[in-house]
């Protein structure tokens, strides 16, 4: 610890409570404690869920080339419209 450390511990102790009741924790801090860590696990729980159904990679899988309309292709049909046969 530095020398400005060690006076500045000193400076903050100097004010500190002092009695029977000093340092003491009440019931309710242990149930707020402890409803945190239960919701922390729970948070945990499932963000690991989450986390198995991530793909492996995020990388596109090679498609073949298929001709499409910015590359000078014909325009695929619409799902459910029929072109009438000539």
């Amino acid at each position: 610890m530095t020398w400005s450390g060690a006076w500045l511990t000193g400076w903050l102790a100097q004010g500190a409570p002092k009695g029977p009741e000093f340092g003491g924790s009440s019931p309710i801090g242990l149930v707020v404690t402890l409803l945190m860590l239960i919701a922390v696990a729970i948070l945990i729980r499932s963000m690991n869920k989450h986390l198995r159904n991530l793909p492996k990679s995020f990388d596109q899988p090679e498609q073949p080339d298929e001709p499409t309309e910015r590359s000078g292709g014909a325009p695929k049909a619409a799902p459910g419209t029929d072109t009438p046969d000539k």
